[in-house]
């Protein structure tokens, strides 16, 4: 059994290409049309194959992709094995803009578009892993975080820790009777 079966319309066959080796790089086990299918066989078997055998399906988001007849068995195939998402079965990952209706609305994606040439790689791992993603280290405060009170009131009857108001020293009072020379 393969980790990811990835689906993909050929105008993103580029796209693909790199999602499979940057996964295989990393150690997980891929199945490809441009790569697995070999002349002689049956696409439709492959297909099938690929879609059911696969623990995962990774689709490649594109208005191409979208438009596509022949991508759409395969997404809904994807979707009936985990239909709430709760495994994670079918994962979706974003290459281009695209206008996403109907089933895919509600569904998180992992977004490449506009990320420079490194930062895809570290999207896509993170994205595919299944656990929770709390960082090892404590965020630093939010330093630009806006207050709607500029000061933080009083407690009410105490000082503030800041005066510039001299004590008037009586000689009943027990500030007097201290620090007040006699």
């Amino acid at each position: 059994m393969k980790d990811f079966f990835i689906s993909y319309n050929s105008a993103d066959k580029t796209w693909a290409e790199w999602i499979a080796w940057t996964l295989e790089e990393a150690g997980y086990t891929t199945v490809l049309q441009a790569w697995d299918f070999r002349p002689g066989s049956n696409f439709v078997l492959e297909m099938q194959r690929a879609a059911s055998e696969a623990e995962r399906t990774i689709a490649i988001l594109s208005p191409a992709y979208l438009d596509a007849d022949y991508t759409q068995p395969e997404w809904a195939a994807a979707f009936v094995q985990d239909p709430t998402g709760e495994k994670g079965k079918f994962l979706h990952v974003r290459v281009q803009k695209c206008d996403l209706k109907g089933l895919f609305t509600p569904i998180i994606y992992i977004d490449l578009v506009d990320l420079n040439e490194t930062a895809p790689k570290e999207a896509l791992l993170q994205g595919i892993r299944r656990e929770r993603m709390k960082p090892p280290v404590k965020p630093t405060f939010p330093r630009g975080a806006q207050r709607s009170v500029t000061e933080q009131p009083f407690f009410p009857g105490a000082l503030p820790p800041i005066w510039n108001c001299p004590i008037t020293a009586t000689p009943t009072s027990p500030v007097g009777r201290s620090t007040w020379p006699a």
